[in-house]
C-alpha cells in the first residue's frame, strides 16, 4: 500500500516524519487512527492501552483478528500497523495512561497527543497532563453515528473539563419501586434486584414497595389487613432481601411469587397510586407455567438475542438464571458476592427475565435481550464507519497544527473569549 506523504509539501512532510505522537487508546478509533498516521507519514508513534482484545471488538477494530483474542491491544495494534509501514518506529505500552510513570515529563516528549478513549476519567487525566506539559491535545469521541474532534491548547482554548459534561440520567426511587412507566425503569429495578440478591446490598437500591412514596399519601396501618399475602411469605420489610432469599435457598418459585405476585398485591393496596394509572397485574408462578405449553416461546424471527420471548419463556429464563447464579454463589463459599456484568450470560439472563416480567405486570411491551443489554449497560452501539471518519479528522487536525494553521482547527471555546464561539468551534457532542 502506497504512502500518503507525497501530496504534502516538503516542509510539512518533514514535520510529519519527525513529529513524535502519543496515541492514547487502541480501540475503535485508535485502530483507524494508527493506520491513518503511518499512511500519512508519521514515523514516531507511541501507543498506550490497558485493555486486551475481546471477541466483541473484532467487528470494528480491524487491526485485530480472532487469533489475537486475549492479547494486548496496544501490542497487537503495533504489530498490525507495521505491516502498513515497516519503517515506522512504534512503541506500545500495555498499561493505563493514569499510571504515575506517565508523568508530565513523559508527555513533554511529544509534539502532539491524540485521545482515542472511551471513558471520562482517562480523558480528564490526559487533559490535565497536556495542560501541564503545554502540549496540544486532539480530543475525539463517537456515539453511534455521531462524533466529534476538538483541539485543546493551553492558553488558547478551553480545556476538556471547562464545560460540564452531561451526567447519567437517574430516576426517583419511588418510580423504580412503585410506579414504573418506561422499560428503563424496569431494567434499573432488575439490576437493583441482582445486587440485592447476589451482590453487594445497597439501601438506596431496595426493590421492595416504597411505603414512603409521597404520592401515595398512604398509611400502612389502614391497609395492613389487605397485605396478609405479603406477610405470610416472609415480609422483606423485616429482613433484607438477601437474607429472605437465603432463607428460601434461593428458590426461584418463591422468589418469583414474592417479587411478581405478593409485592405487586402489596402495591395494589396503595390505591391512591392507581387512581390515574393503569394498575399492575400480579403474576402467579403456577398460572404462568400453564401458559408455557400453550404459548409460542418466541415472538418474531431473527437472531436469538433480538427475539422477544413469551411470558412463559421469561419465567423459565428467570428460573434458570436464578439456579445458575445460586450455583455460582455456592461455589465461591459463604459471604460470596457476585458483580453484575452485562457480558456475563447468567447475570444478563436474570436482568432480562426480571425486567420483562415486571414490564408485563405494568402493561409495557417486553424487550429483547439485545435491547435490555443496550439499556442496562448504557451502551451506545459502536459504528465502524463513524470511527473511521473521526480518525481521519484527527489526522487532518494534526496536519493543521504542524502546518501552523492553528486557527483553522476545530477548537473548543477560545480561552480569551469565553462568551463567544471561536470560528468553526465544536462545543458539544458525544463524549464516549
Amino acid at each position: 500500500m502506497s504512502n500518503l506523504v507525497g501530496p504534502l509539501r516538503k516542509e510539512l512532510a518533514d514535520s510529519v516524519s519527525s513529529c513524535r505522537v502519543l496515541v492514547v487508546g487502541a480501540g475503535g478509533i485508535g485502530c483507524e487512527l494508527l493506520k491513518n498516521l503511518v499512511l500519512t507519514g508519521f514515523k514516531n508513534i507511541e501507543v498506550i492501552d490497558l485493555d486486551t482484545i475481546d471477541v466483541s471488538n473484532l467487528n470494528r477494530q480491524f487491526l485485530f483478528q480472532k487469533k489475537h483474542v486475549g492479547k494486548s491491544k496496544a501490542q497487537v495494534a503495533k504489530e498490525s500497523v507495521l505491516r502498513f509501514c515497516p519503517s515506522a518506529n512504534i512503541t506500545a505500552y500495555h498499561d493505563s495512561i493514569m499510571n504515575p510513570d506517565y508523568n508530565v515529563e513523559f508527555f513533554r516528549n511529544f509534539q502532539l497527543v491524540m485521545n482515542a478513549l472511551d471513558n471520562r476519567a482517562a480523558r480528564n487525566h490526559v487533559n490535565r497532563m497536556c495542560l501541564a506539559a503545554d502540549i496540544p491535545l486532539i480530543e475525539s469521541g463517537t456515539a453511534g453515528y455521531l462524533g466529534q474532534v476538538t483541539v485543546i491548547k493551553k492558553g488558547a482554548t478551553e480545556c476538556y473539563e471547562c464545560q460540564p459534561k452531561p451526567t447519567q440520567k437517574t430516576f426517583p426511587g419511588c418510580t423504580i419501586r412503585n410506579t414504573p412507566s418506561e422499560p428503563i425503569h424496569c431494567i434499573v429495578w432488575a439490576k437493583y434486584l441482582f445486587n440485592q440478591l447476589f451482590g453487594e446490598e445497597d439501601a438506596d437500591q431496595e426493590v421492595s414497595p416504597d411505603t414512603a412514596d409521597p404520592e401515595a399519601a398512604w398509611n400502612p396501618e389502614e391497609t395492613a389487613a389487605r397485605a396478609t399475602a405479603s406477610d405470610q411469605d416472609g415480609d422483606i420489610k423485616r429482613v433484607s432481601t438477601k437474607e429472605w432469599a437465603r432463607s428460601t435457598g434461593y428458590d426461584p418459585v418463591k422468589l418469583f411469587n414474592k417479587l411478581f405476585k405478593d409485592d405487586i398485591m402489596y402495591l395494589l393496596t396503595m390505591d391512591k397510586l392507581w387512581k390515574k394509572r393503569k394498575a399492575p397485574v400480579p403474576l402467579d408462578w403456577a398460572e404462568v407455567q400453564q401458559l408455557v405449553s400453550s404459548q409460542d416461546e418466541v415472538c418474531g424471527t431473527g437472531l436469538k438475542d433480538q427475539q422477544v420471548l413469551s411470558l412463559g419463556g421469561y419465567s423459565q429464563l428467570f428460573q434458570h438464571s436464578v439456579e445458575t447464579l445460586r450455583s455460582q454463589l455456592d461455589e465461591r463459599g459463604d459471604g460470596a458476592q457476585l458483580v453484575w456484568d452485562k457480558d456475563d450470560p447468567p447475570a444478563m439472563d436474570f436482568v432480562t427475565a426480571a425486567a420483562n416480567l415486571r414490564m408485563h405486570i405494568f402493561s409495557m411491551s417486553m424487550k429483547s435481550r439485545f435491547d435490555v443489554k443496550s439499556m442496562a449497560g448504557n451502551i451506545i452501539p459502536a459504528i465502524a464507519t463513524t470511527n473511521a471518519v473521526i480518525a481521519g479528522l484527527i489526522v487532518l487536525e494534526a496536519l493543521k497544527i504542524l502546518n501552523s494553521d492553528f486557527q483553522q482547527c476545530h477548537l473548543l471555546e477560545q480561552a480569551a473569549e469565553p462568551q463567544e464561539k471561536a470560528a468553526g468551534s465544536v462545543r458539544s457532542g458525544p463524549q464516549t
